[in-house]
């Protein structure tokens, strides 16, 4: 999938995205970037919201599995199941969040078990910088079935 395909497809389907001023930055084999603009996102406190930084580490996930499920022929519905984040310093310029593939192994029997099952799990980890600093830590479970 090519980034501008994947930002239109989620400015279309994920309102919230166009507000944030979220923008697909790099697909590669390694994961994906993402990022949102301070301005769009900002508290009290001139830094990001934390419920900015959650959507879009939340939002970097899925668009990891939309990618993989598209590079594979696959297609199915991605949801959140639970996750933990970890908030360890303000950001206070443009958001950054990256999601990198799990090891081969974990995405060979993700797919595996997706083709024989049409449902599948997986834990995946994000974080965002700030500064070129970790800012926040990500860990999600995302569950994949077949529309």
């Amino acid at each position: 999938m090519l980034e501008q395909q994947l930002q239109d497809m989620i400015a279309r389907d994920i309102p919230l995205t166009r507000a944030m001023g979220l923008r697909v930055r790099e697909i590669n084999p390694d994961g994906i970037i993402l990022s949102a603009p301070i301005e769009n996102n900002v508290n009290h406190q001139n830094t990001a919201f934390g419920g900015s930084l959650f959507s879009l580490a939340v939002l970097s996930g899925w668009c990891l599995l939309l990618n993989l499920l598209d590079e594979n022929d696959l297609s199915g519905n991605i949801v959140i199941q639970d996750s933990e984040i970890k908030y360890l310093q303000p950001v206070d310029s443009e958001i950054i969040a990256q999601c990198n593939i799990a090891l081969p192994e974990q995405i060979s029997r993700f797919l595996k078990i997706y083709r024989r099952k049409g449902l599948a799990r997986i834990n995946l980890q994000a974080k965002i910088l700030s500064a070129e600093n970790i800012a926040v830590e990500f860990s999600g479970n995302y569950v994949v079935n077949k529309t």
